[in-house]
Parts: C-alpha cells; sequence; structure tokens
C-alpha cells in the first residue's frame, strides 16, 4: 500500500503539457523546497521510508511512497507531483520505459534512482524521458539536492548519465527528426532561420519552435548547443553536415 502524507497545503489537479510543466504551470517557486511535491517509487520499504523521512526534514511536500508505478498513479488520483524519484528495477514485472512514460503522464519530472552498474537500464529511462538519473550509493542529501534540480527543469549531468551515455553512441546523438534534421542543416549551414524556414515552405514561428526542440534535445543528451556555431559542431559531429563550409544533403 503507498504511504501518503497529507500534511501541507492540497494542490488541485493542473493540466501539463510535459514531464516538467506541473511546476512551470502552477507557477511554483522552485527554488522554495516548502512549495516542491514530491513522490517516490520503490519496491523496497527500508527506501521509501527513508527517502520519506529525509525529503520531510528538508521541508519538501512529500505526498506519496509507493511500490509501484500502478500505484503511484491510483494513489496520486489526479493530484500534482513535481519530481518522482523512480527504482529502475521494480518487481512487478513491469518495464523502464512504461514506467518512466506513466509517471511522466502524471506531469511529474522524472529522477532516477538506481544501482550504478543497471548502463542498459538506465540508458533505457533516458530515452524514454527522465531528467537525470542518481546512484542509490548516493548520500540523502545528494539525492534531495538532485530531485530539487530536476524539479527546476535543470538537466541533471553527472557521472551515471554520462556513462550511459558513452556506453551508446547512438543514443548520444539527439535523435532530431527529419523536419529537424533539415532546419538544423540549413541554419548551421549558414541560412538565416527566415530563409531557411521560406526554403522549407514552412512559417518562421514553425522554424523558430523546431531550432528549439533541437536545442533543448542535444541539452538532454549532455551536448547543448547555445550558439549557432555550437549547433554548427554538433551537425557535423552527428554526420548531418559533412563539413564546416559543406552544404551538402540532409544527412537523412
Amino acid at each position: 500500500m503507498a504511504e501518503a502524507t497529507t500534511g501541507g497545503s492540497t494542490a488541485t489537479p493542473a493540466a501539463h503539457s510535459g514531464p516538467l510543466a506541473s511546476a512551470a504551470t502552477a507557477g511554483t517557486d522552485t527554488t522554495n523546497p516548502n512549495t516542491l511535491r514530491v513522490a517516490v517509487v520503490d519496491d523496497h520499504e527500508s527506501v521509501r521510508l527513508g527517502l520519506k523521512t529525509a525529503f520531510t526534514d528538508e521541508g519538501y511536500q512529500f505526498v506519496l511512497a509507493a511500490a509501484t508505478v500502478s500505484e503511484l498513479v491510483e494513489g496520486l488520483a489526479g493530484r500534482e507531483v513535481h519530481v518522482v524519484v523512480l527504482d529502475l528495477s521494480l518487481g512487478d514485472g513491469s518495464t523502464v520505459t512504461d514506467n518512466v512514460k506513466r509517471v511522466q503522464a502524471t506531469g511529474a519530472a522524472v529522477l532516477v534512482h538506481s544501482i550504478a552498474d543497471r548502463v542498459a537500464s538506465v540508458r533505457e529511462a533516458l530515452a524514454a524521458g527522465a531528467a537525470g538519473v542518481i546512484p542509490k550509493s548516493s548520500a540523502t542529501r545528494t539525492v534531495i539536492a538532485a530531485a530539487a534540480s530536476v524539479a527546476r527543469g535543470e538537466v541533471l549531468n553527472n557521472l551515471e548519465w554520462a556513462s550511459a551515455i558513452d556506453a551508446d553512441r547512438d543514443f548520444a546523438k539527439a535523435q532530431l527528426g527529419r523536419r529537424e534534421r533539415e532546419i538544423l542543416h540549413l541554419y548551421a549551414s549558414g541560412l538565416p532561420l527566415k530563409l531557411a524556414a521560406q526554403q522549407l515552405g514552412i512559417g518562421y514561428s514553425t522554424a523558430r519552435e523546431y531550432l528549439d526542440r533541437i536545442r533543448v534535445k542535444y541539452v538532454e543528451v549532455g551536448r547543448p548547443a547555445p550558439t549557432k556555431v555550437d549547433l554548427l559542431r554538433r551537425a557535423v559531429e552527428d554526420g548531418i553536415l559533412p563539413g564546416l563550409d559543406s552544404d551538402g544533403g540532409d544527412g537523412r
């Protein structure tokens, strides 16, 4: 049975547009732990109780501790949570991808809490959309800090994340869609975004959305590209552009 915490104010269910949207949509001050709502999914009772005590002692609103994702979803009953600390290996036969996706569907960001040597499962969780990973060997204070970072929408870059990426260079690529690759190819080749949009027959605002999405994807795999020069480097590294001065094909 899920262990719920009833203290603190109760948030009304809100519509979410993504795993990190809940805090932003509700106007939550994510720098203040008293406003952050946390849940834990782990099939070891000692872990659930330990994290519940730690988060509560630090002033966080601890909403629920559950042994499975199904138990979490049922226990939340539509209540808002900003971040869920999720164990990778649950004893109910569920898959990593399904668990991450189901937690995200509640509007919460996912912080994976994992044994460090499960690189394949960590990689699967990150590919499914988990915002970061923290090893179970970490100090409780480190886990809490990581949860706060994820709730703020920050990318959690650490050794576990890097190890999962390094183990699979295909995952390290930003997994861009066809249109995103086309925009990146034209824009990184030197075209202004407006001209790139015209060449592809799409509106400037749509092209801007694609470009923003591209930058987010590169951040998510630990290869941020905040400038046009950085995007050029990423395009070359990922084979979208064959060279720094080339205007070759779209590399699909």
